[in-house]
């Protein structure tokens, strides 16, 4: 019997002396942020009584046809901008994916190493802090929305379309290679071809992103039904911005049901 139980696996790894000493000061940096930002019970029950007073003033919602077709206009602004950076963002995500492949690169290592370095820069700085570089830039409105979506879908979409790039099949690049095809012929001929479900999905998912970026967008001045949202609670029209709460919940709700049967589809 106790040799049977020297077989057992243990329940919880072993940890090293650097291991159990990272550990608990992650743990106690944890608990410390909670303790120091995490809203206590005490302001929570003071808030609910705020929650419900903004609830019942915004409460029922503005249904004015006036006021209707101006956020249907501003709804297919937002999706014009979505559409529109994530289609540019994608085209030039997939040239700028190939060149940070490792293997696969026509710039070699050194590039590869360059341009991920650049996609990683794109995905790191948030929306709203490009949104505020190219409203400063080009002013406000949708322009300066769409090119903050066509940066954000670069970022994304450059860094998993250049993993499934340098995770394709070795074996047909292998046998292009072998009669002389060059790395633009390569990829025509043997890395697209195997990793283009997966670049069709990632692109699903950068549209729907996108869809939810370019709503917030508008907080900032770069277009979009976000602006309008921003206006009502300006103004304190609370009627006006429940309504476009709820029209932007179904926008969303539609865009991801609508991507969730292509990617059915696609699988």
């Amino acid at each position: 019997m106790s040799r049977a139980a020297d077989h057992l696996p243990s329940r919880l790894p072993r940890l090293s002396p650097l291991a159990f000493a990272l550990t608990i000061a992650a743990v106690a940096v944890i608990l410390v942020s909670i303790g120091q930002v995490a809203p206590s019970v005490e302001r929570l029950a003071n808030g609910l009584p705020n929650m419900g007073n903004l609830l019942w003033r915004m409460s029922p919602p503005n249904v004015e046809a006036a006021f209707l077709l101006r956020v249907f206009w501003r709804i297919v602004e937002t999706f014009q901008i979505a559409v529109a950076g994530a289609a540019i963002g994608i085209a030039l995500s997939l040239p700028i994916a190939w060149a940070a492949s490792r293997g696969i690169s026509p710039f070699g290592w050194i590039g590869a190493l360059l341009f991920k370095a650049l996609i990683s820069f794109l995905r790191t700085v948030p929306d709203l802090v490009w949104a505020l570089l190219f409203v400063a830039t080009v002013g406000l409105g949708a322009v300066a929305g769409t090119m903050t979506i066509v940066v954000d879908t670069i970022g994304f979409c450059g860094r998993f379309f250049a993993e499934a790039i340098e995770e394709s099949d070795k074996e047909p690049q292998e046998a292009l290679s072998t009669i002389g095809a060059n790395r633009f012929s390569i990829l025509l001929g043997a890395v697209l071809p195997d990793v283009m479900p997966t670049l069709i999905n990632t692109s699903l998912f950068a549209l729907e992103k996108a869809i939810r970026s370019s709503v917030v967008l508008g907080l900032v001045g770069a277009g979009g039904i976000g602006q309008e949202l921003k206006v009502a609670f300006d103004l304190f029209q609370y009627r006006s911005a429940s309504t476009i709460i709820l029209v932007i919940f179904l926008i969303v709700l539609v865009m991801e049901w609508g991507t969730d049967r292509l990617r059915a589809k696609v699988q």
